[in-house]
């Protein structure tokens, strides 16, 4: 440290030697003339050449679209650990597009089934239905409940989202629970239950 006195800053050289100076002693400084001049001693690299090549104006996109190919991606979706909660959305708009998909394909081969000799009345189906066993009529009604109910379950969670509530991490992930034991429970149900006859019914 530096000592203040009243003619000014003291000077550091023998405050700062005095501690060292048994180190001093031991130490030799090597004065040795250089045994090969500098330039000898410093590594020269070869020359590399750049080879340039001239591209057609036309062709400049081709070229780009092949040095894109050589460029180094950040990885996107390979990262991520995928489970049903980070799924739901996209479940959801998987689960509208084959409700809305099948009904418009069974609209149109509705319409079209005069003209190609197919027979799509409710009597035809409805008989045809009926003949199926058990666990095949079970399995059938279940595949098309399990999309209507979580589509529509899932839907009114989204109507909650949009008034700001369920919003958080964790809410969102038990909500989205919530939605398919929701589903699964209402598609096992619709599906188990027996309609009755009402002509039956009748004629007891």
């Amino acid at each position: 440290m530096l000592r203040i006195s009243h003619r000014g800053i003291a000077s550091p050289r023998k405050h700062l030697l005095a501690p060292n100076t048994g180190r001093l002693q031991n130490l030799s400084i090597n004065t040795r003339p250089l045994t090969q001049p500098l330039h000898k001693s410093i590594q020269v690299f070869p020359k590399q050449c750049i080879s340039t090549q001239k591209i057609p104006w036309e062709s400049r996109h081709d070229r780009l679209a092949a040095q894109r190919l050589h460029r180094p991606t950040s990885p996107n979706l390979g990262i991520y650990k995928w489970t049903y909660v980070s799924f739901a959305s996209a479940l959801h708009r998987i689960t509208g597009i084959l409700l809305a998909g099948s009904l418009y394909a069974f609209g149109t081969l509705y319409l079209v089934s005069p003209a190609i000799g197919l027979n799509l009345d409710s009597t035809t189906l409805l008989a045809g239905f009926g003949a199926l066993p058990f666990v095949v009529k079970t399995g059938i009604k279940l595949g098309l409940c399990m999309p209507f109910t979580f589509h529509a379950f899932n839907g009114v969670k989204h109507l909650i989202w949009d008034t700001g509530s369920l919003l958080g991490k964790t809410q969102s992930a038990r909500a989205t629970w919530v939605v398919l034991i929701c589903s699964i429970g209402a598609s096992m149900g619709l599906a188990l239950y027996r309609f009755e006859d009402k002509t039956e019914s009748d004629e007891k």
